[in-house]
């Protein structure tokens, strides 16, 4: 059945969105400003002006009580969802805590898991990732990089914290390291084992697999790499037009993990939640030339999904060294018919938009 699309003007560009996991309240920043509408019938529900610069990052809770928000003024600053709906229209609700602890913009957020009691992670311009206790306010760790911050998030258990800088480098550090310390240095020549390295230009966006296996990390240098997190070693390089790449999280259920990806002027890339699957390449008709990519089909351990595409790609290779020109022909008539449907595909949207 056809469902009546919602179309929201928004008064000036949008440079942040997240959406809440309910799937009731879309967050936008405009300027300086936070838009919140319901997602039903498309009613602004508040405007909420606290920050002194444009905002750069938005984020909610797990279980949608809370949201985030980073700007160019240095500070986060924390929401509670109930307090901001139950406010007057003429009154601008206070917010539940409010960092200041960063002297550059803020440049990522990432919640943990736990609702009001979770843990939150910001990073900044001023080469600093700090962990903070929603509940609270206080915060629980600071490590210092030699890079600028661009990207931060958490593994699903919270044991280390994954900050993308601008050199194209992605560190990992150890949150349950012993001693504890509140203020830390990143030292990129005693961490070596520590760092993937890969990537050209700067890291914008980061998620970790629900297992805690694999890292999906999108650059600048516009490509999009799946990393194993024990080796550091880089599984799979997905090229991209554009520049900026926005990630959600992995999710790997019942022994499977689609992922879909969109480039847009600026790559994009989107999961299917648990319990849903890719409907296609007109998946995500918003976005042009979609990929989808499955990496391990159902049934199927990682594993044995990894031991497999090893198996083939020395077949491969194998075969390529007798000089089985006839299945390499086959590849490349494959791959130039999917070159052709995804420029028309792309024109089609063009076209359209």
């Amino acid at each position: 059945q056809d469902q009546l699309q919602q179309k929201i003007i928004c008064p000036g560009p949008v440079t942040c969105l997240t959406a809440s996991p309910n799937g009731l309240y879309i967050l936008a920043g405009v300027a300086e400003s936070i838009y919140l509408w319901e997602v039903s019938n498309g009613n602004l529900l508040a405007i909420l002006n606290r920050h002194y610069q444009d905002l750069t990052c938005l984020c909610f809770t797990d279980d949608s009580s809370h949201f985030l928000s980073g700007a160019k003024d240095c500070l986060a600053l924390v929401w509670n969802l109930y307090n901001v709906l139950q406010a007057e229209p003429s009154q601008i609700p206070d917010p539940r805590h409010v960092w200041s602890r960063h002297s550059l913009p803020i440049t990522a957020l990432c919640c943990g898991f736990g609702g009001p009691l979770a843990r939150a992670a910001t990073a900044s311009l001023d080469q600093t990732a700090k962990l903070w206790e929603i509940s609270s306010g206080e915060l629980l760790l600071s490590v210092l990089f030699d890079v600028g911050i661009m990207a931060v998030t958490l593994d699903l258990s919270e044991y280390h914290m994954f900050c993308g800088g601008m050199d194209g480098s992605i560190f990992q550090v150890d949150l349950c390291a012993w001693p504890v310390q509140r203020d830390r240095t990143f030292q990129t020549e005693r961490e070596n084992g520590k760092v993937f390295k890969g990537h050209r230009n700067q890291v914008t966006c980061l998620s970790v697999s629900t297992d805690g296996s694999l890292l999906l990390s999108g650059s600048h240098d516009e490509t999009v790499r799946l990393w194993d997190i024990q080796s550091k070693q880089c599984l799979k390089t997905m090229n991209h037009k554009g520049r900026n790449v926005l990630i959600s999280r992995i999710l790997a259920a019942r022994g499977h993990c689609c992922l879909t990806c969109a480039a847009l002027g600026t790559a994009g890339v989107s999961l299917p939640r648990e319990g849903q699957r890719a409907t296609g390449r007109r998946s995500m008709s918003a976005l042009p030339t979609p990929l989808v990519w499955s990496l391990q089909e159902p049934g199927q351990s990682y594993l044995e999904k990894a031991e497999r595409m090893y198996s083939q790609m020395y077949l491969t290779r194998e075969k390529n060294l007798v000089g089985d020109q006839e299945h390499l022909t086959i590849q490349v008539s494959e791959l130039e018919e999917e070159v052709s449907n995804l420029r028309k595909i792309n024109k089609d949207l063009f076209n359209f938009s």
